[in-house]
């Protein structure tokens, strides 16, 4: 090979490299967001990972509609789980609840209890971001 046979080879090398790199930040930054369920577990891990613990108390289970959804061409109408529960921290009470849906076979469903103590994490720089199970932590007892 010539000396500008080479130079063009390692050229168009670099140029190839230079596009999968465009392509690669152009997919991501144009990719799909996350959908609500990815957007939840990544606020419980988050919440797992900083929270501090605080006792609280199980005030109900609920179940409500989901919002009709489309999906593969057919209307789905899905029930949603929530656990509420209630806590304080320095005097300031907190009333919440937690979307369980997804995470059913984790959560132990029996041992939720209406007026059973449970530990709840909580975010120490926003207290009302709390959870009260998360993928890999259960605060039930």
């Amino acid at each position: 090979m010539s000396h500008i046979q080479l130079q063009w080879h390692v050229w168009a090398l670099n140029a190839a490299a230079l596009a999968v790199i465009a392509g690669t930040f152009i997919s991501r930054l144009l990719g799909r967001p996350p959908d609500a369920d990815e957007i939840e577990r990544q606020r419980r891990a988050y919440l797992n990972q900083i929270g501090r613990i605080v006792e609280g108390q199980i005030t109900d289970l609920v179940e409500v509609a989901q919002d009709t959804a489309r999906r593969k061409d057919k209307e789905v109408n899905a029930m949603r789980k929530l656990v509420c529960y209630s806590y304080s921290i320095s005097g300031v009470s907190y009333e919440t609840a937690q979307d369980i849906t997804s995470l059913e076979g984790r959560a132990g469903l029996e041992r939720i209890i209406t007026g059973l103590p449970a530990s709840v994490k909580y975010d120490p720089s926003n207290p009302s971001n709390s959870i009260l199970i998360a993928d890999d932590w259960s605060g039930l007892r």
